[in-house]
């Protein structure tokens, strides 16, 4: 993945509904164009619908006001009250297109500095105020909405200000970072010292390092260094019972790590505000290509190419093995074969070993490799070729998922992680499961297919969903088809979730995936350290009677 970011992106001010900001993604006449891709696709009318304005909206009169202390940080705004309601899932977005906000945050916050926070947390805990945290706001499983059962009052914290380097230590590659900062600010800081976090989720432009520790992100690396949790070095977590700092140090084996705790503990236990985090000289040498897989079974031919790359030791930094329709939608195939994306980074080394011994590796398993791999796809950053055109498709997914909510298209993505010994057989039945939901519910629609990252022990597939919808039938019509395939997940045997998080959505699921004990200990845990039971109820476990 290249540090450009989506060509059509301008700065400005971020979109209250849907994704990016204001006057970003598909121009109209870009729009029209996908509509018409759309109703040809599916064979139906399709016509974008005019996007929501703030001043159509009837917010419910906040219920809370700050003390006087604070009224120059917490804000009651139409805006920042509607920004905060959701978070940018299909489900959110919808929502927010028909101007359905009927649980808007009384209060949102903007601390600049730890003390505010803790300033904050203090006044919502005395006063019995549910506290969302909210980093980025790019959630997709319903981790940030302040719709909550039973909670008479709720704020929204948002730590967008705290968004600095603190620290750098270069000897030991590392940094000290407050938690609200959002990618591009972050590796813009990290430039001229020539290093990098190299974390980089499709929601990078919009999602916050604290984010990323709260909800276990996945980022750039397909291999090695696949999640958050790799980088994080240690925390510091302000809790209604106080503060938890934990030691900076390379490794420990000084019983169970505490970081850990907090590293997916989605805002319930407490509110991260800075960490130490590993960081990477910034590469230099680049290396990549992109393998064909022919045939029905082609998909499978090139998942044990890449079983067999992420056995080897390689470790390449991208190894997204795409299905014919996932390379036919984002313009890498023409919907005949599976496509392997293959890329190598390294700011000490060149790369020439590394790739011959990957393609060796993929033509053993039946790969195609073009003859122009050893050259033209050279450079991993490169625009051209079906390497080029999935990366483009990937960055401006989330821009064209607003387009397609405008004209009542189903657009969902779910993903998991499953061992090797079961993924033919387990994604048969997903793809199965998941095409029957959609055919019964929808009418029509496609189902594709592709590796986002992968282990010596298992892939993770992430599924993409693309349905007509009847208007107005939008949600009851996802909520089926998600149910299905979340149901396919559980009974083939693979996770929940492998790094969209668990948030209120996945909440059935990850209930039946978490163990019994865990669970009780989770709950002591908040029981510790949010008494009161203020910080996000609902999510991974239930508030406390």
């Amino acid at each position: 993945m290249t540090e450009r970011t989506v060509p059509f992106v301008t700065a400005g001010r971020r979109k209250w509904w849907g994704w990016g900001v204001e006057g970003a993604g598909p121009s109209p006449e870009q729009a029209r164009a996908i509509a018409q891709t759309v109703a040809g696709r599916f064979g139906v009318a399709v016509e974008p619908r005019p996007p929501p304005r703030l001043e159509e909206l009837a917010l419910r009169a906040p219920r809370i006001r700050p003390p006087a202390a604070l009224a120059a940080i917490v804000s009651d705004e139409p805006e920042a009250r509607a920004g905060h309601h959701y978070g940018k899932s299909y489900r959110d977005v919808v929502r927010a297109f028909r101007r359905e906000l009927p649980s808007p945050p009384d209060q949102v916050a903007f601390p600049s500095s730890e003390a505010e926070v803790a300033a904050v947390l203090d006044w919502c805990d005395g006063a019995g105020i549910t506290v969302v945290p909210y980093g980025g706001g790019s959630s997709v499983v319903g981790g940030v909405e302040t719709a909550i059962p039973g909670a008479s009052k709720v704020l929204s914290l948002d730590l967008g200000r705290l968004d600095r380097v603190l620290e750098l230590d270069r000897t030991s590659r590392a940094a000290r970072i407050q938690a609200g900062v959002l990618g591009p600010a972050l590796e813009d800081q990290l430039r001229p010292h020539g290093l990098t976090l190299r974390h980089f989720p499709q929601s990078f432009e919009f999602s916050s390092l604290g984010g990323w520790i709260a909800t276990r992100s996945g980022g750039h690396y397909a291999t090695l260094y696949t999640h958050i949790d790799d980088f994080v070095e240690s925390l510091r977590v302000l809790t209604p019972a106080g503060v938890v700092a934990t030691r900076r140090l390379p490794a420990s084996g000084a019983g169970p790590a505490p970081d850990r705790l907090f590293i997916g503990s989605e805002g319930i236990l407490g509110v991260i505000t800075e960490a130490w985090m590993r960081l990477q000289d910034r590469p230099r040498f680049r290396a990549g290509a992109s393998v064909r897989f022919d045939g029905p079974e082609g998909f499978l031919r090139g998942a044990e190419a890449v079983r067999r790359l992420s056995q080897s030791g390689l470790f390449p930094s991208n190894c997204r093995l795409l299905d014919p329709q996932e390379a036919a939608t984002s313009g890498a195939g023409d919907g005949s074969h599976a496509v392997l994306v293959l890329g190598f980074e390294s700011a000490d080394h060149a790369l020439d070993a590394w790739l011959a011994r990957a393609l060796e590796l993929c033509r053993d398993a039946g790969g195609k490799v073009p003859q122009s791999a050893g050259r033209a796809e050279r450079s991993a950053g490169s625009d051209d070729g079906p390497a080029g055109a999935w990366r483009r498709a990937f960055l401006q997914a989330p821009y064209v998922r607003d387009v397609l909510v405008a004209c009542s298209v189903i657009a969902e993505t779910f993903e998991t992680a499953v061992s090797w010994d079961r993924f033919p057989e387990f994604h048969r039945y997903v793809m199965a499961a998941t095409r029957d939901a959609v055919k019964r519910v929808c009418g029509s629609g496609t189902v594709a297919c592709r590796f986002t990252h992968v282990y010596p022990d298992g892939a993770a597939p992430y599924y993409s969903v693309l349905a007509p919808a009847r208007p107005g039938s939008e949600l009851e019509q996802w909520a089926e088809i998600k149910a299905a395939a979340s149901e396919a997940l559980l009974a083939g045997g693979g996770t929940i979730t492998h790094h969209h998080a668990v948030g209120r959505d996945h909440r059935p699921g990850y209930d039946r995936e978490r163990p019994d004990a865990f669970a009780e200990a989770l709950r002591a845990a908040k029981r510790a350290l949010d008494p009161r039971g203020i910080l996000n109820p609902g999510v991974l476990i239930d508030p406390a009677a």
